[in-house]
């Protein structure tokens, strides 16, 4: 048996080194066939997934291009809009500011004003008072008058003479110390 068993091995081992010629055609028209089966009806449909793979890609490739450059446009849109809202903000600022300014200004120029007018009020006032009381206190020096000069003359004077006789005392008082003149008038 030994001797079979080593003529089975080197058989097996020329088969695979020195295949026959039989063996060799039928393995190449099984190939061919396979290869002519596999163009024919799977290779196409392969080809088609394929294809359809890279349509998909390619179509997601360009949805995603366009959605970066919607956001990017809407991006560019809101940084618009900031700097605007931006400039707008410094406008309202701008002019609160110089609303406030203005209206300090005109408040205080009103104040001045009112300030100005009650003083010339006043001023008038004064004057106004003065003059009264100098007048009054001239009465009251002619009534004065006309009683001393009753007393020491012991006599009544008309009318006529009274008003001369307090013209002449009060033309001889100065009143100008009164009323603040200091011009002598």
């Amino acid at each position: 048996m030994l001797p079979v068993l080593a003529a089975a091995k080197e058989e097996s081992g020329n088969f695979l080194v020195t295949p026959g010629l039989g063996l060799m055609v039928w393995t190449l028209l099984a190939f061919g066939i396979t290869l002519y089966l596999l163009k024919r009806f799977a290779f196409p449909k392969i080809q088609d997934g394929l294809d359809r793979r890279q349509r998909m890609i390619e179509e997601s490739i360009e949805q995603a291009e366009q959605t970066r450059a919607d956001a990017q446009k809407l991006l560019d849109d809101y940084r618009a809009r900031l700097a605007e809202a931006r400039l707008q903000a410094e406008e309202i600022v701008e002019r609160a500011q110089k609303s406030a300014e203005s209206y300090d200004r005109e408040a205080r120029e009103a104040t001045a004003l009112v300030i100005a007018e009650r003083e010339a009020q006043a001023t008038r006032d004064i004057e106004a008072e003065t003059r009264r009381a100098i007048a009054e206190l001239r009465r009251e020096v002619a009534d004065l008058t006309i009683a001393a000069t009753e007393k020491v003359t012991r006599q009544t004077l008309d009318s006529d003479g009274q008003r001369k006789l307090v013209e002449d005392a009060l033309s001889e008082l100065d009143f100008a110390s009164l009323t603040g003149d200091r011009t002598g008038n």
